[in-house]
Parts: C-alpha cells; sequence; structure tokens
C-alpha cells in the first residue's frame, strides 16, 4: 500500500532533475549579468566604444528575436500596445543600455554592479509597497538604508579620487538603477511574458541602428575580429537572450522564495571578477560602499522572498 508506483516515482526523478537543472540555469543567469559589467569595461579599454556595444547589443538580439515579432503582431506591438511597448522599450532598451555601456566608461565595473542592481532593489521595494500592497518590515528598511549608506560612500570616493570622471560613470549607473527599477513592476503590474517582452525591447532598440551607421560607425578594424565576435556575442546573444530565457524559465521551477535571494549575487559576482581581469582593486571606501549595498541587497531581498512564499 505504501509503495510508490513506477509512474510516481519517476515524476520525482524528473521533477529533482528539472530542479537541479532550474538551479544551474540561475546561477548561470547571474554570473552572465554580474560578468556583464567587467565584460564591458574590459571592450571599452579595448577599442570598442559604447555606441560599438549598443549597435552589438541590439542587431544581434533584434535579428535573432525579430521572427517572433512579426509573427506575434506588429501592429498590436505584440498584444502589448505600442505605448507600453516604447516605455518598456525605454526603460530596458536603449536608453538604459546607453547609461549602463557609458558609465563602465569612466567609473569600476563593481561600481556599475553594485549601484545599479543597488537602486533597483529600492525601487523594487517602494514599488511592491506602493503598487501591490506589500509589508513595510524591519529588515526591508535595513536593507535600503544600507543600500543608500553604501551609494552615499561611494559618491565620495568619486569625489575624492583622483579621476574626476568615475563620478560621472557613477552618475550614469545611478541612471540606470533608476530607469530600470520601473521595469520589472511595470512587467509584473500589466501581466506580461518575460521572454515576449524581451523580444519588444530588442526590436524597438533597433532604431539607434541607423544612427549608429551615419555617426558613429568606424569600420571593422577598430579591434581585432575576436574581441568582437566575443563581445558582440555577450552583448546580443549571453545578455539580453540567454541571461533572461535562464532567468524566466528557473524562476517558474524554483519559486520566488529561493529565486529571490540570486539577484544580490550579481555585485559580488562584478566586484571579484573585475579584480583579477581588469586589476581594478577598489580603495578602502569603496570597499565599505560595495559591502553595505551588498549587504543590503541580501537582508532586503532575503526577507522578501520569504514574504513571497508565504
Amino acid at each position: 500500500m505504501d509503495q510508490m508506483s513506477p509512474l510516481s516515482e519517476a515524476t520525482q526523478i524528473r521533477d529533482k532533475r528539472l530542479w537541479r537543472l532550474s538551479f544551474a540555469g540561475m546561477v548561470l543567469a547571474m554570473v552572465i549579468f554580474g560578468s556583464n559589467f567587467v565584460i564591458s569595461r574590459h571592450a571599452v579599454l579595448n577599442g570598442l566604444s559604447s555606441h560599438d556595444l549598443l549597435a552589438m547589443r541590439f542587431g544581434i538580439a533584434g535579428l535573432l528575436l525579430l521572427p517572433g515579432f512579426l509573427a506575434r503582431g506588429v501592429a498590436t506591438c505584440n498584444g502589448v500596445g505600442w505605448g507600453r511597448g516604447i516605455l518598456l522599450a525605454v526603460m530596458s532598451g536603449f536608453p538604459m543600455s546607453f547609461l549602463l555601456l557609458t558609465g563602465v566608461t569612466y567609473a569600476p565595473a563593481a561600481h556599475g554592479a553594485t549601484i545599479g542592481p543597488g537602486l533597483v532593489t529600492v525601487i523594487s521595494i517602494i514599488g511592491s509597497v506602493v503598487l501591490f500592497g506589500a509589508m513595510v518590515t524591519r529588515q526591508l528598511v535595513l536593507g535600503v538604508v544600507a543600500v543608500l549608506l553604501g551609494l552615499v560612500c561611494l559618491g565620495i570616493a568619486g569625489t575624492t579620487h583622483t579621476n574626476p570622471s568615475i563620478l560621472f560613470g557613477d552618475l550614469c549607473f545611478v541612471g540606470v538603477g533608476l530607469i530600470w527599477g520601473m521595469y520589472p513592476l511595470l512587467v509584473q503590474l500589466w501581466r506580461l511574458d518575460a521572454l515576449k517582452v524581451t523580444g519588444i525591447v530588442a526590436v524597438l532598440s533597433m532604431v539607434y541602428l541607423p544612427f549608429y551607421a551615419l555617426f558613429f560607425f568606424r569600420g571593422f578594424d577598430v579591434a581585432p575580429w575576436w574581441v568582437i565576435v566575443l563581445h558582440g556575442l555577450n552583448q546580443g546573444v549571453l545578455n539580453v537572450v540567454l541571461g533572461l530565457w535562464l532567468w524566466s524559465l528557473a524562476a517558474r521551477r524554483l519559486g520566488p522564495a529561493l529565486a529571490g535571494r540570486f539577484p544580490p549575487t550579481i555585485p559580488v559576482i562584478g566586484t571579484l571578477l573585475g579584480i583579477p581581469v581588469l586589476g581594478e582593486i577598489p580603495t578602502g571606501l569603496q570597499v565599505a560602499g560595495i559591502g553595505l549595498i551588498i549587504g543590503g541587497l541580501f537582508v532586503a531581498s532575503w526577507r522578501r522572498s520569504a514574504r513571497a512564499a508565504a
């Protein structure tokens, strides 16, 4: 009577296998997102400009996702509506990406990996309270305060650093957080499919390509061919298509309680990877700021994910 049927046992084995694959997929997605800041800064330090990276990002991703965009209906912008589609493209497409890639031109990769996700978390918490009636807890408040203190530390470090351009790069990352922070809230509020929205954002952002061709294209000899191919794959395939696909699939399988604990690893990966790859050794004040932001992210996301599970 208590023996498990072969069908039930096979189902459990399959579910365990899918869970492990989802866990691995989520880890890979965080590595992709966290390392993007380091890889992008490596690109601008080796001959490519932010405009080159933007063209690679949306030229490749846009062409890959264009067939699906056309199949789902251009007249209604894939059923989302052109007003919403343009707004989402602003928040997660060309304007946001322009600020991000401009920021890594002037500031260390670790700053981008911490400032952007830090502000996104703050905006996400505030938006969850305002839009969805989420409860304000002590853990959320402590997490937000820690993130804001960390941003202040990085701001002070940027103004006192020998290179004043770092402050400008940090301000670009602040813009990334402010713009990008509303994107997931609107996707949740409007109950949109994440992969469909990715196609909308990538295709609409292709409007930048004619301007790039006219004003910023410098030929294909600005960097070795392998550098162009490497960064083209990173920008257009890994970050825009594969990363979000892995995130979407893994989040559904793992559930919000566990999935919500992964994003704080983005600044950890970006900060640690920037040391051996770029030789970016943070100062004491920068270490304090980065540590406060990472700690605040873990505190805020851990408590928030627990509530989501409940």
